[in-house]
């Protein structure tokens, strides 16, 4: 079975409307409770036996069980005597919102992620349908339970032999959003990319294929590429940052809670999708024009983590490098190319035509010069030829000789667009 998210974007009435938001302001009040009951779990289990605190204790009986995601949703049945409210959402969207908290568990216990937080008035913006019923879709229009028919604005075409699987309502300042989650019943081929140093040949991937390129990726420019590719880096969010001050001032100068203040926290959160709106189209195009220069293409393995704690963090994060692996991953899976990750230590210290480690270059050295064997070149696009050469050395491939006896991965032109991998 192979499954695919298609976005669509909502037009639904305004009694629809407040159907959603009472909805999503439902759905924050369970999740927040069920936090609360497992939190107070968690503290009553890490109080000292042999002293209490100043303040409260949370005493819960020994032998009470820790909440989890079923027995949660088996309270769902008597709160909802308690709280007539809550009938009015369906049942199995109330047990999606426990579902993402044990989710949210199980992130912070096997991923390192941080403990579950609160969710203020506001902060919850989705909601999911897992099932749909039969013939829930026609031309512009999605069938939800208990609301009804939605309008949306159809963008692309649905497949017919596709299933609906489940919707999901997302709040964003533009507007309402359904993401439809479609199911075929086709075989899928393997994933066709390779983690750091594994062979080619392992897991049934797949061997390069056509021309080879390696990408470097930096904060001067956003990337080189191996063939002597440069593009500019845009600057996202520094750009509107000015503008983001300003309107993030007028925020701070009205009535919390009034209507103006709401009116103004619209014009920030707008601005903000603005940006990321911007820089995901931007990464897009930039590995779509990758895609066309080549059939296996090779990036660095970056501690993306560090990098965004560092002094330049906000320039790192601006630029947005895991958003665009992530992008130009999915890209080469669509279109059958050959992607994979390669170390990246020292990439600008080592010439790509002779091997020779340079030494570690200034950041104002923006030119490659090897005093070994004269090579010249873009220090940006001399370290793309490294991450090429790794690439080639890490899938077994044979490292061939140019014209005129030059490593592959230097090209002999700038304006050359890869070179063939047999």
């Amino acid at each position: 079975m192979f499954s695919l998210t298609y976005e669509f974007r909502l037009q639904p009435t305004k009694h629809q409307i407040e159907i959603f938001q009472d909805w999503l302001e439902i759905n924050r009040k369970v999740y927040n409770y069920a936090l609360a009951e497992r939190k107070d779990w968690y503290k009553s289990r890490s109080c000292q036996i042999n002293a209490c605190s100043l303040q409260s204790e949370y005493i819960i009986p020994a032998d009470a069980p820790r909440p989890t995601y079923a027995s949660q949703c088996k309270l769902l049945t008597t709160a909802k005597q308690l709280y007539p409210e809550l009938k009015r959402v369906q049942s199995q969207v109330l047990q999606q919102t426990l579902k993402r908290l044990e989710i949210a568990f199980v992130s912070m216990w096997e991923r390192n992620f941080g403990f579950p937080r609160f969710k203020k008035v506001g902060q919850l913006r989705s909601f999911v349908f897992p099932q749909l019923g039969k013939e829930p879709l026609k031309p512009g229009f999605v069938k939800l339970p208990v609301i009804g028919w939605v309008k949306f604005r159809q963008s692309r075409d649905i497949p017919s032999d596709a299933v609906v699987k489940q919707a999901r309502i997302v709040k964003r300042p533009t507007g309402w959003y359904v993401m439809l989650t479609l199911q075929w019943d086709v075989s899928v081929p393997q994933r066709h990319f390779a983690q750091v140093g594994e062979p080619a040949h392992a897991s049934g991937l797949p061997m390069p294929h056509g021309e080879a390129l390696g990408v470097d990726v930096g904060l001067m420019s956003f990337l080189a590429a191996s063939n002597g590719l440069v593009v500019k880096r845009p600057k996202f969010f520094v750009d509107l940052q000015r503008k983001l001050k300003l309107l993030q001032q007028r925020v701070s100068r009205k009535k919390l809670g009034s209507n103006n203040w709401r009116k103004a926290q619209v014009k920030v959160a707008r601005l903000h999708e603005r940006i990321a709106n911007t820089r995901k189209d931007f990464h897009w195009k930039v590995a779509h024009q990758l895609c066309d220069q080549a059939k296996t293409i090779f990036v660095e393995d970056l501690n993306l983590v560090g990098l965004s704690k560092g002094m330049l963090g906000k320039h790192c994060l601006d630029a947005g490098w895991g958003q665009f692996f992530q992008i130009l991953e999915q890209c080469c899976f669509k279109r059958d190319i050959y992607f994979q990750q390669v170390d990246s230590k020292k990439t600008s210290q080592i010439c790509p035509s002779c091997g020779t480690e340079t030494g570690k270059k200034d950041l104002s050295e923006r030119v490659h010069v090897c005093s070994n064997c004269g090579y010249t070149t873009d220090r940006d696009v001399a370290a793309a030829q490294v991450v090429l050469n790794r690439g080639c050395a890490a899938v077994g491939q044979t490292v061939k000789m140019l014209a005129e006896g030059k490593f592959i991965g230097v090209p002999v032109k700038q304006e050359s667009h890869g070179f063939k991998l047999n």
